[in-house]
């Protein structure tokens, strides 16, 4: 039946006041709101929050800094089935309306009406990005009213492929993820491209609840979210029933995947990361900054495992120490509980022991899996810890080893598990380039998520007999020669100074007499070096060690310092001998080679003081000391000079090239006739280096390079423990500069030294010093400084020897 005439008039007047007066309320709403709303065209220019990526200096990721994970992509970076799912699943009608769905918005109102609360706001994706950028999510009346106004603004400045990129490059999908193309790294650790359209699907459903239908913490609901996209999909004709059919039938493949780092090098990470925000405070974590370092990758990687292997070797040397901890109750809830403190480190695996009968014993890990350890040959190795200095009987089954209760780490092997421990043991390693200062690799201890403590920066140890070739360098510096002999015999040193007579002794506990002083240095002779320091002078000596960078006012101005007690880094350790390495020049270790930003301008490139020899080089000398005065700039003024005007930034000469070419050709003996003999191995004719022990020992070095490379690595207990009588410089940290170097130097061809002017090669009698006679059999080539060649004066007897006294008194005159 129709309605009557009056009736139908009511309702058209009812009508009509509805929508005069909502238009008179969204008329009122625009007038307010209007003059507060931002400009979409800033949206063009928008930055978004990206994280801080470090890399090498091949462009592998080593590390990520930032609470968002994201990476950026433009439009036609997008897969064509990712945007029929997003679309699907939010907003099938994007490509036809201007910004607002007025259905989906009177479905909101509606369902405001019934239940009193906002439930759906009926937004479009033009809604979600002006939300999304320019607004709070606080559910009120007039964020909708700003929301619905900001969409139309939006829709009239920018295209639709434009929105649709700023939207896919901010939503939150969980897990720190913002943007498709971060979530399709931490969901399956691949690049958005590669994903398929169940995974697409997948990641399309997240925005509406990133909680609620994560894959991750909720499988089961995010895979009714994807079905109900890909259903939507295929309603809408986006795709086919055969495609429909296969997505919905794939399992949940989503798995957490981390950054996707290359090398992982946190020590590097970090210290890249301290210099990041020096230079741009907060910024750094969200301007998406990119900085390439000067390390090699590949190196870097060897580092770490040469560091991890030598440690463990020491270990081992040491004992069995038993177990982590001890578990009264081995259910499956207790061990998890326990087992979820401990990490993995270096491949060691933490599991609890749950049984144990006839050398075969079950583990538990902290997933709950279990594998079963059986009785191996190299268990028998693990001889009980008794003292740094002793061990005991081997075991011979594995109830002499662990117990059910115990926390263990295990390693995978070929056949099963191994037991293994971790050491307690740390140590540092440093590789530069003595060209420029580059650092190449760096490790600053056994783990970094064990200890962030960075020794190779932070550590001031003693490098006992490593610093002795900087103390010859002074000597050769002041008129001694490397055919000076010096006596090696046993002094007293007695004064009011110390609290007890000093006896310094030799590490063999013998005496031999006149030395020549290069055999004294690569035979590591203690008593020639306290005198070479005495004839040198204290205080000569110490001013000269300014020249190695060294903090001289921190030196002790006693004989000790010949006996390297003056305490350092091992970057600065390496620093003074990437000078011997190459002939004499300074360079500063540095790290960042470039930085760019999130579009790869470079807004920073090094320019480090570089070793450049005559002729090769056409140096301006004026030139060259402004550009070393750069040198005392900080990374941030820098970054404020045209790199384009930066001039040829040649390093120093700071030691004598001649002294520099002798030092080096006697620590070449040190490798080839001394104690660092191991090196050998290695075959190279090109090496040179030092070992080093202190008292104790507490502390082992070894320094080496050839003219492209130099690395110093240092082992020792933090706590300056007791390392064991056995372990020295070329027991502990020689083995790890060999395993590196082995990598560092594959490929390269040995080089010889190139002999500056100034110097000349005469035969001496080896046991004098002097100029030997024409006829001499004995005979030995020498190379002095032109003006320090020596002289036969005599047919019997040691000549230029140098303080032959058995006693020496502190209170003669030692300091000049």
């Amino acid at each position: 039946m129709p309605l009557p005439r009056s009736t139908l008039k009511l309702l058209l007047s009812l009508f009509v006041l509805f929508v005069s007066g909502t238009g008179l309320v969204l008329s009122a709403a625009f007038i307010y709101l209007s003059p507060q709303l931002p400009s979409p065209e800033s949206l063009r220019e928008v930055e978004l929050k990206t994280p801080l990526r470090i890399y090498t200096q091949e462009g592998e990721l080593i590390g990520e800094f930032g609470e968002e994970r994201r990476i950026p992509i433009n439009h036609q970076q997008i897969p064509p089935l990712f945007v029929k799912a997003i679309l699907a699943a939010e907003d099938d009608g994007f490509y036809t309306h201007h910004g607002v769905d007025i259905k989906g918005l009177l479905r909101a109102a509606s369902q405001l009406l019934m239940t009193g609360h906002i439930q759906s706001g009926g937004s479009t994706i033009t809604m979600q990005v002006a939300k999304n950028y320019f607004l709070s999510h606080k559910r009120t009346f007039s964020r909708k009213f700003r929301e619905i106004l900001l969409a139309i603004q939006i829709e009239r400045e920018l295209n639709k492929d434009e929105i649709l990129e700023l939207y896919i490059n901010k939503i939150f999908l969980g897990n720190r993820a913002y943007g498709i193309a971060a979530a399709a790294q931490v969901y399956y650790g691949k690049s958005i491209s590669e994903l398929n359209l169940a995974q697409l699907a997948m990641i399309a459903g997240l925005p509406k609840a990133p909680s609620a239908y994560n894959p991750l913490a909720n499988p089961t609901r995010a895979q009714s979210r994807r079905d109900w996209i890909l259903g939507r999909m295929k309603n809408l004709n986006y795709i086919d029933d055969d495609m429909y059919k296969e997505a919905t039938r794939q399992a949940i493949t989503a798995s957490y995947h981390g950054s996707k780092v290359a090398v992982d090098s946190p020590y590097i990470a970090e210290m890249a990361r301290q210099e990041m925000i020096e230079l741009y405070g907060n910024n750094a974590y969200t301007d998406g900054y990119e900085v390439y370092t000067t390390v090699s990758g590949k190196l870097q990687i060897k580092a770490q495992e040469a560091m991890i292997t030598g440690l463990k070797a020491y270990d081992n040397r040491h004992g069995y120490r038993g177990p982590e901890a001890q578990l009264e109750d081995i259910s499956e809830e207790s061990t998890s509980n326990a087992l979820s403190s401990y990490r993995v480190i270096a491949n060691m695996i933490p599991a609890a022991v749950i049984a144990l009968e006839d050398n075969l014993a079950t583990l538990r890990f902290r997933d709950n899996s279990e594998a079963v350890l059986s009785w191996s040959d190299s268990m028998s190795k693990l001889s009980p810890y008794l003292s740094v200095n002793s061990v005991g009987a081997k075991p011979k089954s594995l109830e002499e080893i662990i117990a059910v209760g115990d926390i263990i780490r295990v390693q995978k092997t070929a056949s099963g598990y191994d037991i293994t421990q971790r050491p307690n043991i740390e140590g540092a390693m440093i590789a530069l380039s003595p060209h420029n200062g580059a650092i190449i690799a760096l490790v600053g201890g056994f783990d970094f998520r064990q200890s962030n403590f960075n020794r190779a920066l932070q550590a001031k140890r003693q490098p006992g007999s490593n610093f002795k070739p900087f103390v010859y360098a002074a000597a050769l510096e002041h008129g001694l020669t490397p055919a000076t002999i010096i006596n090696d015999a046993p002094v007293v040193f007695d004064s009011a100074k110390l609290e007890d007579t000093w006896r310094p002794v030799n590490s063999s506990g013998n005496f031999y007499g006149p030395t020549r002083l290069r055999k004294a240095l690569y035979s590591s002779r203690n008593l020639v070096s306290i005198r070479i320091l005495r004839e040198t002078g204290i205080n000569k000596t110490i001013r000269y060690m300014n020249r190695f960078g060294f903090d001289s006012d921190a030196m002790p101005r006693d004989l000790s310092l010949a006996l390297g007690s003056y305490a350092l880094t091992p970057m600065e350790l390496v620093k003074g001998y990437a000078i011997l390495a190459n002939g004499g020049y300074g360079v500063e270790p540095y790290l960042i080679e470039r930085i760019e930003d999130d579009q790869q301008n470079i807004l920073f490139s090094a320019n480090p003081a570089t070793v450049c020899r005559l002729p090769d080089c056409d140096i301006d000398t004026d030139n060259n000391n402004d550009q070393a005065s750069d040198e005392a700039q900080s990374l941030e003024q820098i970054l404020t000079t045209d790199s384009e005007a930066k001039l040829p930034n040649y390093a120093e000469q700071v030691i004598d090239a001649r002294v520099a070419y002798l030092i080096d050709s006697m620590l070449m003996d040190v490798i080839t006739k001394g104690t660092g003999r191991r090196a050998l191995s290695l075959k190279r004719h090109d090496l040179a280096g030092k070992t080093g022990t202190t008292n104790g020992p507490t502390d082992a070095w070894f320094s080496g390079y050839n003219q492209d490379i130099v690395t110093t690595t240092w082992v020792g207990f933090d706590r300056y423990d007791n390392m064991g009588r056995r372990e020295y410089g070329g027991s502990a940290a020689l083995p790890i500069w060999i395993d590196f170097m082995s990598e560092a130097l594959k490929g390269s061809e040995s080089k010889n030294r190139q002999q500056p002017d100034g110097l000349v090669t005469v035969r001496i009698d080896p046991e004098t010093g002097e100029l030997a006679s024409a006829n001499q059999g004995n005979a030995i080539f020498e190379t002095f400084r032109s003006e320090n060649v020596p002289v036969r004066e005599s047919n019997t007897g040691i000549s230029n020897p140098v303080d032959l006294e058995e006693d020496l008194n502190l209170e003669n005159d030692l300091f000049e």
